[in-house]
């Protein structure tokens, strides 16, 4: 089977958010071509409570889904719709966004701050969809053990086991994966018209068949070579270093749409874009009165 190259490695730059939250933004506008569906990626692991405690106040966001995935920490959020709760260690928070929502999240103070948050772009036709949220419980998020990996799946399939999000708008693959020292790992699940790409969370990690390395927190994305040999799937392959390794390989179809993106709103136009925030500062940018059930 072919296997798909890592054709970019994207460090991201360190950035400060909210009212004051330190983190990494990996991807972010100028990545949306090449990360499409994919708009932002945010990473953060912290030992300081300072670097994170002012939190993310109330603050709006139309168009997008926002997958917060927590491997240590606890942080508080609520939303206009009146729903309130705690992500805790292992625990992911799948948000539509969709017509639009105000919501705050605040971390609390803990031994480590340590997961990351994805934003999934909306189709078109689905921006002003009703919002909705899933709560993505430890116990219940399938694992699979092999014999040099552990595999967590938040959505998506691996090893006929399926995640909880089934994919209503885009359709994501996406697994937690810890892997043992120096051990390799091959996944071919993934059909070679999605963006793919490798998020490392903790220690050292080495993609594709030439073995090329990349730093913590830090993305590689992994294209296709497989609409030049007829296949359907491209093989990924990584190994780990010395310390072992733990990531997320996250993958979807492209959307290719125009993205308009303006701080926590991303519509196609501009003029959505103008009407999202017109409609903040009349009060009329809430549509729906309780979150969608899924």
């Amino acid at each position: 089977m072919p296997g798909r190259k890592c054709t970019q490695i994207v460090r991201g730059q360190h950035a400060i958010d909210g009212a004051g939250v330190h983190l990494r933004r990996v991807l972010e506008l100028n990545t949306v071509k090449d990360f499409d569906p994919f708009l932002m990626l945010d990473g953060f692991d912290s030992t300081d409570p300072k670097d994170y405690i002012k939190g993310f106040p109330w603050h709006p966001h139309r168009g997008i889904e926002t997958v917060t995935y927590l491997l240590q920490g606890e942080i508080d959020h609520g939303d206009s719709l009146g729903n309130k709760g705690v992500i805790r260690n292992l625990q992911c928070q799948w948000m539509t966004a969709g017509s639009g929502i105000i919501h705050q999240e605040m971390p609390k103070a803990t031994e480590r701050m340590l997961g990351c948050q994805l934003w999934v772009n909306l189709p078109k036709k689905e921006k002003m969809t009703q919002p909705a949220y899933r709560d993505l419980k430890p116990e219940a998020i399938p694992e699979v053990q092999e014999e040099n990996a552990i595999v967590r799946i938040l959505s998506g399939n691996y090893n006929d086991k399926h995640g909880i999000v089934k994919g209503e708008y885009v359709k994501i693959q996406y697994l937690d994966v810890a892997l043992k020292p120096d051990s390799v790992w091959h996944y071919h699940q993934t059909p070679n018209d999605q963006t793919l790409f490798l998020y490392l969370i903790d220690g050292t990690l080495a993609a594709d068949e030439a073995l090329v390395s990349f730093e913590e927190k830090a993305c590689a994305i992994l294209m296709s070579s497989s609409s030049s040999n007829g296949s359907d799937y491209d093989e990924v392959t990584v190994k780990a270093g010395p310390e072992g390794a733990r990531f997320l390989l996250i993958a979807g179809k492209p959307l290719k749409e125009p993205v308009a993106w303006g701080g926590p709103i991303v519509m196609n136009t501009e003029e959505e874009l103008n009407l999202a925030f017109r409609e903040l500062n009349n009060n009329t940018f809430i549509k729906h009165s309780k979150p969608q059930e899924l």
